[in-house]
């Protein structure tokens, strides 16, 4: 289940690789707010998918949701002349950076108890220790 976000973040860049359409202007904005808003969702769900808490449906609405709110919100800001898309942008890159703190934590973590289980193995295995270790 957790191919699921990182396949959408695969298939997200190599599309727009392949496109390769320069943007001006407000739509440039829009679609910065839009990327912002599904790298966070994918983050996330790369987070949800290492504590075993993943699910298809939160997922996907989830990434659609935070998209078109933070398009709503960038579009508001333009009708009443407010930069609201740089608050989304402060956010959305806030969440993105807690998520991947606490990716990076959890990996950590497991490469870190694997470590200390294989070390603990090999004391128990190895002949001439004593007892206590046993």
């Amino acid at each position: 289940m957790i191919f699921v976000p990182i396949v959408a973040l695969l298939l997200g860049g190599a599309l727009a690789f392949f496109l390769n359409t320069p943007l001006t202007g407000i739509t440039a904005k829009y679609l910065a707010v839009a990327c912002l808003a599904g790298l966070d969702s994918v983050c996330g769900g790369i987070r949800s998918g290492l504590e075993g808490k993943f699910h298809n449906e939160v997922f996907i609405s989830g990434f659609v949701f935070n998209i078109i709110i933070a398009f709503a919100l960038a579009w508001l800001g333009d009708k009443i002349f407010i930069d609201l898309f740089l608050a989304v942008a402060l956010v959305l890159g806030a969440r993105i950076f807690n998520n991947l703190s606490l990716i990076r934590r959890f990996l950590l973590t497991r490469w870190q108890d694997n470590r200390e289980r294989k070390r603990m193995q090999q004391m128990v295995q190895t002949p001439g220790q004593p007892e206590s270790f046993q």
